[in-house]
């Protein structure tokens, strides 16, 4: 028997799932810590973690896996890590976090991205960076540069936060080209490293890491990472990519027309295309798919509600100790369009839906004589869903067809009430699989260190649980 380990580095906790090769079944699966991490906001806007806690999580979530499933070190065959994209790590020439990480929901950035649009060029960076800079790490990485120049001068690399694990557990500095993607640092139409924003920001490429494979052995487990997290030296980490390609990948979605969407701190619908098209509000956010190659260049589009999950977990705090499963059941019991109060989710940061305007989260129509937290609760839950049709409704402007959705079975796609407004007011099918994000980096960990000829055969074990349909009377009520 072999195993492959699959760790999803988020912004709220850190997952590890252990899959059996043969089955592809998985056999445990753990979260730490068991309350969310914190984000900090030092000021308003931003939005920051320290890399050093993601590490510590990676290392506890490791021992509570082997606490649940007893497994032989020696036979993992691989190791896959997925990660909450567009973050910013800065490390010095003796490996050292230089400051804490600006995370995927911190604004700070925005001026200088929207800046870069207007004196690069909407033409030039919609044809060749399929974005504006917006708030992505590059701009992140100017924002330092400007605000921080004694920090800036001590910086060795730059890393996304799957590069951070990544190097904690090997020792080498690494990126991919999908991961440079994601932080508007590669031109698509020279599939080469986006020279033109990095010369415009004064930015020296040798601050990026090195290129490797998305699907390969990019490094060995060193011996004091295998002692930290009680694993076998010489282990490969042979998978890495963002967690929404990642989310896609999970779920097989790797072809033109194919839908992944998912609901965890952040709410995002992902399909794949072969061209180069372009929003031109740039709304849209585009990247190198897992399974990119430069004979076959494929591309994600990705539209993101920033305020998901986590404007579930704030009202879970409000409404007091009450679980996600209670809510669900609470929400259910106000009537669909909880009686006219409406819930705007859009309170996490800067939305790239909303052209990067920085904006809050709206309670409007509340009635003190006709709503209780029943219909606070649905609200938000349907409020997130139109936000999630809103961002639909760009992505089949750019000609992808959103016909069909594929989601883990997780987050808030667990949500009877949720489904059921997601299908009914976006007139959709959803399908539910037994899968997340740990489990497809995991999987991506086989397919890299030769364990799966192909997809395909990593898929084996990967099951539909659920399938939801619109309702006419529901469609209507909605």
């Amino acid at each position: 028997m072999k195993y492959l380990l699959g760790y999803d580095i988020g912004s709220s906790s850190i997952k590890a799932t252990l899959l059996d090769c043969d089955t592809g079944k998985c056999l445990a699966a753990v979260t730490s810590p068991k309350q969310e991490m914190e984000i900090v906001a030092p000021v308003a806007g931003w939005a920051e973690q320290r890399p050093e806690r993601w590490w510590q999580e990676v290392i506890n979530a490791t021992q509570l896996l082997k606490s649940s499933y007893g497994f032989d070190t020696s036979l993992v065959a691989g190791i896959g890590i997925t990660y909450q994209m567009h973050g910013l790590v800065l490390i010095d020439k003796d490996g050292k976090v230089l400051r804490p990480a600006i995370i995927w929901c911190d604004s700070r950035a925005v001026d200088f991205g929207n800046q870069a649009f207007a004196d690069m060029g909407e033409e030039f960076c919609l044809g060749n960076l399929l974005n504006s800079p917006g708030n992505f790490t590059a701009s992140k990485l100017k924002w330092v540069k400007e605000n921080e120049p004694e920090l800036h001068a001590r910086i060795h690399k730059i890393q996304l936060p799957g590069d951070y694990i990544a190097f904690k557990m090997t020792g080498e500095l690494q990126t991919t080209v999908s991961g440079l993607s994601e932080g508007v640092l590669w031109n698509f139409r020279r599939q080469a490293v986006a020279q033109e924003l990095l010369d415009y920001y004064g930015i020296s490429a040798d601050l990026l890491p090195d290129v490797v494979e998305t699907f390969a052995v990019q490094a060995l487990l060193t011996p004091e990472a295998a002692q930290e997290l009680g694993l076998t030296a010489g282990t490969p980490i042979s998978y890495r990519a963002g967690d929404q390609p990642n989310n896609a990948f999970s779920l097989n979605v790797l072809n033109a027309g194919e839908i992944a969407a998912t609901a965890g701190t952040s709410g995002v619908v992902y399909g794949i295309n072969e061209t180069m098209a372009a929003d031109p509000r740039s709304r849209v956010n585009a990247f190198v798919h897992v399974n990119s190659t430069p004979q076959r260049p494929k591309n994600g589009v990705m539209l993101c509600v920033n305020g998901t999950g986590i404007l579930n977990s704030w009202l879970r705090r409000l409404v007091g100790d009450v679980s996600y499963e209670d809510m669900n059941q609470l929400g259910a019991q106000a009537p669909v369009g909880a009686e006219d109060l409406i819930f705007l989710p859009f309170g996490n940061g800067a939305e790239r839906v909303l052209e990067n305007r920085p904006t809050t989260a709206e309670l409007r129509g509340l009635s003190f004589n006709t709503h209780g937290r029943n219909h606070v609760l649905r609200a938000a839950q349907e409020g997130i869903v139109s936000a999630l049709n809103y961002v639909m409704d760009i992505m089949r402007e750019t000609g992808v067809q959103v016909r069909k959705v594929r989601a883990g079975n997780a987050n808030m796609f667990l949500s009877p009430l949720f489904r059921e407004a997601f299908v009914n007011s976006g007139n959709l099918e959803l399908e539910l699989y037994n899968t997340d994000a740990a489990q497809g980096a995991a999987r991506g960990a086989g397919i890299g260190a030769g364990v799966y000829a192909s997809a395909a055969e990593a898929f084996n074990g990967l099951e539909r649980i659920l399938t939801v349909e619109p309702q006419p009377l529901l469609q209507e009520q909605y």
